[in-house]
């Protein structure tokens, strides 16, 4: 999975709400749905008054530092701009994580049933990230795992082509270290597996160690990493 398609995939199955290219650089509008969909991007070769004209443009100046932004990552970081959630994305081939799980301890649907929106909002994961979700134009679903009887965890998987991208997996406190997010994994990729992906992946932050322990277990591979450069808003008159 080659940068350029990683990025291609992310765009897809979490988008923004609007975007727009300024220059070589793509400015994006989250709407509040977070770094992901709110981070400029350089898109073509620039020079210092491209840069200085997006950073201008944002309110907020946030950067997407992707593998061969090295001249953008040094440029930022000599203007102020801090490294911000070192992000590893992860794939596998959608058959290799195929697998039974529990008796109704999972199941897809869409739109997001109230128990699995009451799941996300205990993680931070509220009506503007709902509504990312919602933008998606091709095959998508929303998961929930359910323990004890209840609800226990949820996420959100997407499609681009053949590729499948997991998003927003939350679980419970209470509920964690019992096998709910592997259950969720596994259905996120049968579901896949339906809707015609043979790859699937996922971005998790790099200080989630947890979570990265879970996917080299199921035998994920690191395909790539990015991170953020947040800066100060500019001077405006």
């Amino acid at each position: 999975m080659t940068p350029d398609h990683l990025a291609a995939v992310m765009e897809a199955t979490w988008p923004p709400a609007a975007s727009r290219d300024l220059g070589p650089f793509r400015l994006r509008d989250g709407a509040g749905g977070g770094k992901r969909v709110s981070a400029a991007s350089a898109e073509g070769a620039w020079d210092a008054a491209a840069l200085e004209a997006a950073i201008a443009a944002m309110a907020e100046p946030l950067f997407l530092i992707r593998q061969g932004d090295a001249a953008l990552d040094a440029a930022l970081a000599a203007r102020g701009f801090a490294v911000v959630d070192p992000v590893v994305a992860y794939a596998a081939p959608v058959a290799s994580l195929q697998g039974e799980t529990p008796f109704l301890s999972t199941f897809a649907h869409w739109p997001p049933l109230e128990a699995a929106r009451a799941v996300w909002a205990e993680g931070g994961i509220g009506p503007a990230r709902i509504a990312v979700m919602q933008r998606v134009q091709g095959p998508k679903t929303a998961l929930m795992a359910r323990a004890d009887d209840r609800p226990a965890g949820a996420a959100f998987v997407a499609c681009q082509g053949d590729v499948a991208m997991l998003h927003a997996l939350e679980v419970r406190s209470a509920q964690r270290r019992r096998g709910v997010a592997g259950h969720l994994l596994t259905a996120a990729a049968n579901w896949a597996a339906e809707a015609g992906a043979t790859l699937f992946s996922l971005v998790v932050t790099e200080r989630n160690t947890a979570a990265r322990a879970l996917y080299d277990r199921l035998g994920m591979r690191v395909v790539g990493q990015y991170h953020y450069r947040a800066g100060p808003a500019p001077d405006r008159p």
